[in-house]
């Protein structure tokens, strides 16, 4: 008689979870394993999958939601879109952030990136882009193409949900 492979059953450990029955303490638990679990994903030499954007908005979405603050971040890559790193460049106010091109084409050379994607928050909780938002990217996408580095999304996070710039065909 041949020996069977084991059967494995799959099953989702919180497909029945409704987080309206969990304390403080459990919710806080549960947000710091899916942070843990969901920047696994987004470490050092994994690519980074820009056709679906909505990976990385759940990622940034979890990471900046409760801030009070605005945050401008850079995520850099090389030619296989690969993270080489990924950081906070520019911290701001409750109502706006100053952002220097020349600083994220400084950090572009240093680490080599042949591609980016930037993101910030909007503490309000309103992620449609401001005037500013889209002058921004425009001076950004410009600085940058003269570098050769490809700027590949914006992303605003908001309390009510994310936006990304090329999926909305800003870029």
């Amino acid at each position: 008689m041949d020996s069977a492979q084991p059967v494995v059953y799959k099953f989702n450990r919180f497909a029945n979870i409704d987080s309206g029955s969990l304390s403080d303490s459990e919710i806080n638990s549960l947000v710091a394993v899916a942070l843990d679990a969901v920047s696994r994903k987004y470490e050092s030499g994994r690519t980074l999958c820009i056709d679906k954007p909505g990976k990385l908005m759940s990622y940034l979405r979890l990471e900046l939601l409760e801030l009070k603050h605005e945050i401008f971040g850079v995520i850099y890559l090389d030619n296989k879109h690969r993270i080489i790193e990924m950081e906070h460049l520019f911290r701001g106010s409750i109502s706006g952030c100053s952002v220097y091109p020349r600083t994220v084409a400084e950090r572009c050379l240093e680490l080599k990136a042949a591609a980016i994607c930037v993101y910030h928050n909007h503490p309000s909780g309103d992620y449609n882009p401001s005037s500013a938002d889209i002058r921004l990217t425009r001076r950004l996408k410009d600085t940058l193409s003269l570098l050769d580095v490809r700027f590949l999304d914006h992303i605003i996070v908001g309390s009510d949900g994310c936006l990304s710039f090329a999926e909305k065909g800003y870029i």
